[in-house]
């Protein structure tokens, strides 16, 4: 049995292909992003049931990255990986384009991803105000004592 359904309807899902095509590892997961409003057909927002066609285009956003890619084959069978990337072409605009955006990721990262730890200890917090001139809390200072002789 061949993978692709190029007879009979030449109709599928396009929850069910984009799932075999790789894109999404569930159908369900697939079926979300759609009625999130992340993936168009022919530039028009879409709903899970839509039937796709041979040489339809399908723009899917996912984080900050958006593929467009032209359906050469239909398929409602996850296949291996070789087979599924038969299934689609992705447009040299947005191989441009991912690429472009995975190289600006390389070269300015999100500052958040950067940090290592989270809140600072009780410990640590102690440290830092030590190094700052600050008093720790609990000790008195000259500014604010409580005795009379100053």
């Amino acid at each position: 049995m061949n993978h692709t359904e190029s007879q009979g309807s030449g109709k599928v899902r396009l929850d069910k292909w984009l799932w075999a095509a790789r894109f999404y590892k569930t159908r369900s997961l697939s079926a979300e992003e759609i009625d999130k409003g992340r993936v168009h057909v022919n530039g028009a927002t879409v709903k899970p049931a839509r039937e796709l066609r041979v040489g339809d285009t399908v723009e899917m956003r996912s984080g900050p990255v958006v593929r467009t890619v032209t359906v050469r084959a239909l398929s409602g069978v996850r296949g291996p990986a070789p087979v599924a990337a038969l299934l689609y072409q992705e447009t040299e605009a947005s191989v441009a384009q991912r690429l472009a955006s995975a190289e600006q990721r390389r070269l300015a990262p999100e500052p958040a991803q950067s940090l290592t730890q989270g809140r600072p200890s009780k410990r640590d917090r102690r440290d830092m105000d030590t190094l700052r001139g600050r008093a720790a809390p609990g000790e008195w200072n000259q500014r604010w004592s409580a005795s009379l002789d100053d």
